[in-house]
């Protein structure tokens, strides 16, 4: 594996940290798995592609709806792979794990994450990198994982929950082993968990499970004092870091990533409803906090502070982005999360906060797979501190909050360690604020 690392680094000018025997193996696995993904795709009945990937498939092969560049980029990123890693020999073997892929639902003892391990190695790629930047096969891309995300709102997709249909379930998504990884004890579904009438706890699709609610005073009860002048975190997940100072315009593509507020905030043309540079400019010299939501952590987002919606909107971008700049990621895409921030598809929620009368800006941003961003809340309503303010569908996350310059006194989070590990399950005793470790609604920042 060391010669494909090898042969991109060259080819891309990226520097390549030498990957350890852990990264090794798992991207020993990832081609397994896309050896066996792809023979079960040739082995399927119904080998039909569904719409959006017929479309995807027409624009980068050789039809009149192709773009010719891009279908160079594509063709050129499989035959950059060295053929000992070679998986899919063409286009089409690719295009036909993607369609196989849409159509279930991941198992838990499977692969959590299948179109980030079909993407991984091609988002790296020279040619790739370039293909997966471009706005149209985004929007084509896009096309495909909605259909995933409308195939993972349905009914029929729950049956991976709990497959054998035992109550108490044993296996599936609702197993103890997947209790015990995921707190499915805090989730408020959890009192069906031994009902005979509720084989999947009233969850109706896989979705429903994934971007599930718990018991949000039981545990994740808001701080008991000082609630005036206090932040608490919108979400469950990682401290990925936190900046202060932060630049109206910056070179985010560079390495290390720093945080360029008028494409974060969505003041460029290519953001679609751009937000007025009036509000940008209040941010500009402020503070951000940003946070990595894995696949096990709670996925719904809630309000750090009390205030009035000023706005609330989705900025449609990219999907799956990387820098290369930063190494092969066999996350696909993790080690990239502050530029994502500025170019992936993102929620915006800006908040004026009811004491100070400063802007706090709330913005959940999809990284892998799905990771749809759906609001519950709209320009001029009144949100209360950790209320809800949306939810992710499947897929690993990072989120952003930024907050109005002069707003904020000091973080009492603080930036996860390199070598920082928290359990998926998380409680006041596995997550430690001060170590990284955040849980939604619990304090981040003294405000001034």
């Amino acid at each position: 594996m060391q010669e494909i690392l090898n042969l991109i680094r060259v080819a891309s000018a990226a520097r390549q940290e030498e990957i350890t025997a852990t990264d090794n193996s798992e991207i020993n696995d990832i081609v397994d798995w896309q050896r066996a993904t792809l023979e079960a795709a040739k082995s399927s009945p119904d080998q039909t592609f569904t719409p959006q990937v017929q479309a995807l498939s027409d624009y980068l092969t050789c039809t009149n709806a192709s773009d010719s560049t891009a279908r160079r980029f594509a063709t050129s990123m499989i035959s950059e792979i060295p053929d000992e890693y070679t998986v899919f020999t063409s286009l089409n073997d690719w295009f036909l794990c993607i369609n196989y892929v849409i159509q279930r639902a991941p198992d838990f003892n499977g692969a959590h994450f299948p179109m980030s391990k079909l993407f991984v190695f091609y988002m790296f790629s020279p040619s790739g990198n370039a293909l997966f930047l471009m706005e149209r096969f985004n929007q084509l891309l896009t096309d495909v994982l909605q259909a995933w995300c409308d195939y993972l709102d349905q009914p029929e997709s729950r049956s991976v929950l709990n497959p054998s249909g035992n109550v108490p379930a044993t296996d599936g998504w609702l197993s103890p082993e997947a209790q015990a990884q995921l707190c499915l004890s805090q989730s408020v579904n959890y009192q069906n968990h031994d009902n005979p009438d509720e084989p999947y706890w009233g969850f109706e699709s896989y979705n429903g499970f994934f971007h599930r609610e718990i018991n949000l005073d039981e545990y994740r009860p808001l701080p008991t004092t000082g609630l005036d002048k206090v932040a608490v975190s919108a979400n469950d997940g990682t401290v990925y870091r936190i900046a202060n100072g932060v630049n109206r315009c910056d070179t985010f593509w560079m390495k290390g990533q720093p945080y360029s507020l008028i494409d974060m905030l969505g003041g460029t043309l290519n953001s679609g409803n751009a937000t007025p540079m009036e509000q940008i400019e209040k941010f500009v010299g402020g503070d951000v906090i940003q946070s990595f939501l894995s696949g096990a952590d709670y996925h719904r987002w809630h309000a750090p502070v009390t205030g009035t919606v000023i706005s609330a909107e989705v900025i449609q971008g990219l999907t799956f982005s990387e820098l290369i700049s930063e190494g092969f990621d066999a996350s696909a895409g993790t080690l990239s999360q502050g530029y994502q921030a500025m170019v992936n598809t993102r929620g915006l929620v800006i908040i004026e906060e009811e004491r100070t009368k400063k802007l706090v800006a709330v913005m959940p941003i999809g990284i892998t797979e799905i990771s749809s961003v759906s609001l519950s809340v709209q320009a001029g309503q009144q949100v209360n501190m950790g209320q809800e303010l949306g939810y992710f569908s499947y897929g690993g996350s990072t989120l952003v909050i930024a907050f109005e310059e002069g707003m904020v006194d000091y973080f009492t989070a603080k930036e996860a360690a390199d070598n920082a590990s928290f359990p998926p399950c998380k409680s006041a005793d596995t997550c430690p604020v001060d170590q990284g470790c955040l849980r939604v609604r619990s304090e981040i920042a003294v405000l001034k």
